[in-house]
Order: structure tokens, then sequence, then C-alpha cells
């Protein structure tokens, strides 16, 4: 064989390894990604779930404003309504997904400012230990909403970053949509404590 085939079979070679390099490098982050996404999902379920309770909660203890249990119990039905695969992670789809988020979210506190006014329901031990989880969860998606936006930076930055883009284009990997704040929650809430 002259060099001259003995170099192309090796730079072959080596871009076949490269290649295959490459492609699993992105399906790995991709995984993350998707991963990261489920775990996000998870916690937003797990907020989902105590709501019922926490409802139930404030029912048995004490008859209030019933459009600030209404709001609760509809934003609840909205927010699980909408499923986001991971492999839609579009600006449209994430402002959907966060919109519907962010209106438990409102509910949600509107429901506990509300409770403030009410001492026996306070000092029920059944939602002292829900108000505790519903901290914890917002908390846990908190944690989940940056870890997914670390695997989606990770994820993007390899498909963007020379000559990884090439392989990217070539097998179909595109950037992911990042988790974004809602303008809503650029302005700090109005606790008032006059009733």
């Amino acid at each position: 064989m002259k060099k001259g085939t003995l170099l192309l079979i090796g730079l072959i070679a080596l871009f076949g390894v490269y290649a295959c390099s490459s492609y699993n490098g992105l399906v790995g982050k991709d995984n993350l990604v998707q991963k990261a996404w489920g775990e996000v999902q998870n916690q937003y379920q797990r907020r989902a779930d105590l709501i019922g309770n926490l409802v139930k909660t404030v029912q048995g203890a004490a008859d209030f404003e019933k459009s600030t249990l209404t709001d609760v119990i509809n934003a609840r039905a909205a927010a699980t309504q909408i499923k986001l695969d991971a492999n839609d992670l579009t600006p449209e789809n994430m402002a959907k997904f966060e919109a519907a988020q962010s209106q438990l979210s409102g509910s949600l506190s509107r429901l506990l400012v509300a409770v403030e006014q009410y001492p026996e329901l306070k000092a029920n031990q059944n939602f002292l230990e829900l108000q505790a989880q519903l901290e914890g969860t917002e908390n846990r998606i908190t944690v989940a909403r940056k870890d997914f936006n670390e695997a989606t930076a990770d994820y993007n930055l390899a498909v963007r970053t020379f000559p990884a883009n090439l392989m990217a284009g070539i097998f179909g990997f595109s950037q992911k949509e990042l988790f974004k704040a809602t303008d809503a929650a650029q302005t700090a809430p109005d606790v008032n404590f006059k009733f």
C-alpha cells in the first residue's frame, strides 16, 4: 500500500472515531436534559398532588373566601393539563407551561395569605405539615429548574461548538429552550397584613 492510501485510511478511521465519540456525547447530553426536565415535571406534579390535600385541610378547618380556594383548584387543574416533552422545549411551549405554573403559584400565594386570617387553621397540625411540604416542594422545584438549565446549557454549548456542531447538524441535534422566569416574577409581591 502506498503512504497516501494509508494516510487516507487513517484519516477516515480518525474521523469515524471522532464522529462516534461526538454523536455519543451529544446523545448523553440530550439524555441529561430529558432527565432534568423529567425532574422539573416530577416536582411540579408533587406540588399539584400536595395542593389537593392542602385544599381539603383548609376546607375542613375554615370557611373563608371561596373564590381564593376556587382559584387554587382551577389553577391546579390547568397546570396539570399542560404536558411538555423534553423533545418539544420550544420557547412557545415553555411559555405556556410556565404561564400555567405561575398562575398556580399566584393562587397558592393568595391562599396562604388568606390563611393568615385564621389562627385556628395555622395551629392545625395537618395544615402545618402540608405548609412545610409545600415550602419544601417549592425549593425542590427551584433546584430542579436550576439543574435543568445547567444540563440544557451544557447540551446547547455542545451543539453549537465547532466541530461538534457539524455532527449535531448531521444527526439532527438542535438547541433546547432554557427555563426562564415569567415577567411577573420580576415584580416583588405585595404583602399586606392589614385585615
